[in-house]
């Protein structure tokens, strides 16, 4: 316990915060009461989690697991304990505040996200398997897998309700969707590092929502597609 308060004491220097040891103290002994090292089941929810949670904010993952892993609020698993280096901080929280203020804009979002199909799946799948490491490949490649596969889904189910709703010419509901998203993606990473079990439960919930939207939205998620294509072959995209 002291080496964690220690710890969290020399973090906060380094980011031009000072407080006193007995301060520290608190924080790590609270810390310490609200998250032990996770298990097999913890390990997978937050695979999951991350891959799933980087198909709508990458940034603010990185950021969010990152500033968990330096305060000592999560024990990161060694493969992604680079999130919390204060120079992996500084440059996730720099694109957290840009992609925060990109996602609120009608049809910007949009354009995000297509240039952003080739950062955050693969994003996802790495971050995943970055869970169990290079010490474990075989739960490693599973948990890539799977965590390319949440983001991508995700993704899809963003894209698709996005086209849907810029469709709108009221910027409103646009708004509200993209706030949604924010406080999902947090809830998310906070459910899988308290309550893995409660966020498989969740997670099975948002995947039956998400294949019930792009059934729905098939035709949203058409032109989607062929926005995307467009985007990175140069040509106009058909509507």
């Amino acid at each position: 316990m002291d080496q964690l308060w220690l710890h969290i004491v020399q973090w906060l220097h380094t980011v031009g915060l000072h407080v006193d040891a007995g301060t520290a103290r608190g924080v790590a002994e609270g810390a310490a009461r609200a998250t032990a090292q996770l298990d097999m089941p913890g390990l997978l929810a937050l695979a999951a989690a991350l891959g799933w949670a980087s198909g709508f904010r990458l940034y603010a993952v990185v950021f969010l697991v990152g500033l968990m892993g330096a305060t000592g609020w999560l024990a990161l698993p060694p493969g992604l304990q680079v999130l919390q280096h204060p120079a992996v901080l500084a440059v996730s929280g720099f694109m957290l505040l840009v992609e925060f203020f990109a996602d609120k804009v009608p049809w910007l979002d949009s354009a995000w996200d297509a240039l952003h199909t080739v950062i955050r799946i693969p994003a996802g799948a790495v971050l995943a398997a970055g869970v169990f490491g290079a010490d474990n490949a075989t739960m490693a490649l599973v948990a890539g897998l799977l965590g390319g596969s949440l983001s991508a889904t995700a993704l899809a189910t963003k894209m698709t309700t996005r086209a849907a709703v810029n469709i709108s010419p009221e910027p409103f509901s646009n708004w509200g969707l993209s706030f949604l998203e924010d406080g999902l993606v947090v809830a998310v990473v906070w459910l899988a590092t308290q309550h893995p079990l409660w966020f498989g439960v969740a997670l099975v919930f948002m995947l039956i929502v998400s294949a019930l939207l792009l059934v729905l939205l098939f035709r949203f998620l058409r032109a989607v597609l062929r926005r995307v294509a467009s985007f990175f072959s140069g040509s106009p995209g058909v509507a």
